[in-house]
């Protein structure tokens, strides 16, 4: 059988819909249609799925580091629920021009999943922003823009500025699960990019 490699996910905008105002509670948190049972379908299928996400609402003071965990919570019940696990949850809560290593597009998010979780280099990163895809370059991951959540805007702001695009893009995270499956192929630049 063939070495399965990891999966990060994006949160807000790839799992649970995206808000201007933030994901600031339980409340605020609703699921994608079919996100969850993607991300399950995936951990069923044998690769490690792991959630990256900028949480800068704990640092601009929207919401609590406990806030934030208890969504993340209600993430792996539902995951779970729906026959999948979820391998990890990082986030970064800091601010913008912190200077962290972990918020992105700095890989220090990935780096910590690799090194607590004992995971191979490579896989896909899957996200709805700029931000995500380069993480994911810098990271040499294959990158997915899905168009949900600030998707569609940011893949016409890469393409606006002539940054690299991503190595596909996907409808939503169930037509990104079908593209690293090997069901679908997905829509890609001239050239694909890592």
């Amino acid at each position: 059988m063939p070495e399965r490699l990891p999966v990060y996910l994006d949160r807000d905008g790839v799992i649970n819909e995206n808000r201007d105002d933030y994901v600031r509670s339980l409340t605020d948190w609703v699921p994608i249609p079919g996100s969850i049972e993607a991300a399950a379908r995936l951990a069923r299928a044998g690769h490690p799925v792991i959630v990256v996400t900028n949480q800068s609402a704990v640092a601009r003071g929207y919401c609590t580091a406990v806030d934030v965990e208890t969504v993340n919570a209600a993430l792996r019940a539902a995951v779970a629920e729906a026959g999948g696990t979820l391998a990890g949850v990082y986030c970064c809560p800091h601010a913008p021009g912190a200077g962290c290593s972990c918020r992105k597009p700095a890989t220090g998010m990935i780096d910590q999943a690799r090194a607590e979780l004992g995971l191979p280099p490579g896989g896909w990163l899957v996200g709805d922003a700029a931000t995500d895809m380069e993480m994911g370059r810098r990271a040499g991951l294959r990158t997915i823009l899905v168009l949900t959540g600030r998707g569609r805007r940011q893949l016409a702001e890469i393409r606006s500025l002539g940054e690299p695009e991503p190595w596909r893009t996907a409808d939503d995270l169930s037509d990104a699960v079908g593209i690293i499956l090997g069901e679908r192929g997905g829509t890609c630049g001239l050239t694909p990019r890592f």
